[in-house]
């Protein structure tokens, strides 16, 4: 179990219309504008938007992995260690994340597709 950096950022990049913010001690992802997530490899942590009850029971289901960031404008962010979550759970929560941010077209023409599934 554990997602790398590198993986993570290939699951954001992966999304549509998306930027990648390099700051200093972090890389900030956003859709059209709007942050989703920041990264930081020095802990090898990435922060997401989620709802404000997806960060609740992410965080009481599984406080070892999940740890709360901040609340802003009615989402719940939440600190993810990439060391103690599998690829296809990070890859739900990043697109879920994205889907916050998206204008609602760019979603509709982009749905989430599940690690390791084939695209017809």
């Amino acid at each position: 179990m554990g997602v790398s950096g590198k993986t993570l950022h290939d699951m954001v990049t992966g999304l549509a219309d998306v930027t990648c913010d390099a700051v200093r001690d972090y890389t900030a992802f956003g859709v059209r504008g709007t942050r989703f997530g920041y990264h930081w490899p020095r802990t090898e942590t990435v922060g997401l938007k989620q709802t404000l009850s997806e960060q609740a029971a992410l965080v009481a289901e599984r406080p070892d992995v999940f740890e709360v960031q901040f609340t802003a404008g009615g989402f719940g962010w939440v600190v993810v260690r990439l060391t103690d979550i599998d690829e296809g759970e990070l890859a739900e929560l990043v697109y879920e994340a994205w889907r916050l941010s998206a204008p609602p077209e760019l979603v509709q023409r982009h749905p989430f597709v599940p690690v390791g599934s084939v695209v017809r």
